[in-house]
């Protein structure tokens, strides 16, 4: 089974402010489907952007080889790097 770390778009949509969670998918599964983990949330709308991972379950699931996609790499590196 390949596992990827993506988001998953929730909340309703009147004025399109979606906010995210950081979720661990089976690779064939839709985008807003059923997730095996929920390892942390985004909102792009909020002044500071609002992002919060649990860094020992994405290291987890890291090493059992999940690919995260390109934003939530893009996210995860500038935590890292402070901004």
């Amino acid at each position: 089974m390949a596992v990827h770390i993506r988001l998953r778009k929730i909340g309703k949509n009147p004025r399109k402010k979606f906010h995210f969670r950081i979720s661990v998918f089976d690779q064939r599964r839709a985008r807003d489907g059923r997730c095996i983990e929920e390892i942390g949330y985004y909102d792009p709308k909020k002044k500071p952007l609002l992002f919060k991972i649990n860094k020992a379950r994405y290291d987890f699931w890291i090493s059992r080889g999940a690919k995260p996609s390109e934003t939530v790499n893009q996210l995860i590196k500038n935590m890292q790097g402070g901004a």
